[in-house]
C-alpha cells in the first residue's frame, strides 16, 4: 500500500506537527501501547479539541508502513470552523440559511459528492462528528472537486449537540429516513433549515432521529428499497432549491 501523503506518524513528528499548528483531523493511537510520551502527547491533543480514537495495530499499519510508534495522524487541507461562528453569520446574512449534518457518513466518495451538491445548492456549512465519519483528506479534495474549500466544515463532539444549537437558533430539522409516509415534497422548505443525512449503512440514528422536527423520504418506485446518500442528499437539496425558486 503506497503510503498516504496526508498522513503524520511517530511521536516526535505529531508533536512537532502539532506545535506548528498543523491542522488534524484525526489521530489514531494504538490500542493497548504503553508509553508516557504517547500519554502526554494525548492530552496534548485532546486539549486542542482533536478527536483521538484507539484502534487495533493492523490498522495502523494499514495507514502506513513506517515506524509509526504507535500513533499516526491524519491532517486536513482546510481549516475547520466553529458551529456557532458559522450559524451566527448565517442568520445575520441571509433569510433562510441551509445547512447540512451528516450523522456517520463513512464513505470518502460520498462525503465528496455531498460537499460538491451542498456548494452547488448554497449550503451555508456542513456539519460532522469528530469522531466516527469520512475523513477529510486529500481525496474528499478530488471527489469534491474543490468544493471542500468554498463550504465551511464544522466539527462537533456529538450530532445531537448540533440539533439541539440548531433548533434552539430557529432553524427547523429535517431528517432523510425511509421510516416516515411522510415525503420531502409535501414539506415547506423555505425557512431556516438543518437536513441530517444518516450513515451508509444505518441511516439517520435512532437516537437523532427523536430528536428533529421532522422526518421527510423519497419515494421509490423500483424494486431497491434504499438510495445512495449522496444521491438522496442531491435530491433533498434540490427540492430545497426548486422551492426557494418559485
Amino acid at each position: 500500500m503506497k503510503e498516504k501523503t496526508n498522513t503524520i506518524f511517530g511521536i516526535y513528528p505529531v508533536k512537532e506537527a502539532l506545535a506548528s499548528k498543523v491542522i488534524f483531523d484525526k489521530v489514531f493511537i494504538q490500542k493497548g501501547v504503553d508509553s508516557d510520551k504517547i500519554e502526554n502527547l494525548i492530552k496534548d491533543l485532546e486539549r486542542e479539541n482533536i478527536a483521538v480514537s484507539i484502534v487495533p495495530f493492523e490498522k495502523l499499519n494499514r495507514l502506513t508502513k513506517g515506524n509509526h510508534q504507535g500513533i499516526v495522524a491524519v491532517t486536513s487541507p482546510v481549516a475547520f470552523h466553529s458551529l456557532e461562528d458559522v450559524v451566527e453569520k448565517a442568520l445575520a446574512n441571509k433569510k433562510n440559511p441551509l445547512f447540512l449534518i451528516l450523522d456517520q457518513i463513512t464513505d470518502v466518495r460520498n462525503f465528496g459528492a455531498i460537499l460538491r451538491t451542498g456548494e452547488c445548492t448554497g449550503v451555508d456549512a456542513v456539519i460532522i462528528q469528530k469522531s466516527g465519519g469520512a475523513p477529510v483528506s486529500g481525496d474528499t479534495v478530488k471527489t469534491s472537486a474543490g468544493a471542500i474549500f468554498k463550504i465551511p466544515i464544522c466539527k462537533v463532539e456529538h450530532i445531537k449537540d448540533a440539533i439541539f444549537y440548531m433548533q434552539g437558533s430557529g432553524i427547523t430539522t429535517v431528517a432523510a429516513t425511509e421510516k416516515t409516509q411522510t415525503d420531502i415534497y409535501s414539506l415547506d422548505l423555505t425557512m431556516p433549515l438543518a437536513i441530517i443525512m444518516g450513515s451508509e449503512e444505518k441511516g439517520v440514528s435512532k437516537s437523532v432521529l427523536n430528536l428533529v422536527d421532522q422526518k421527510a423520504s423519497l419515494p421509490l418506485l423500483g424494486e431497491i428499497n434504499s438510495l445512495n446518500v449522496s444521491v438522496a442528499c442531491g435530491a433533498f437539496l434540490y427540492e430545497v432549491t426548486r422551492q426557494r425558486r418559485l
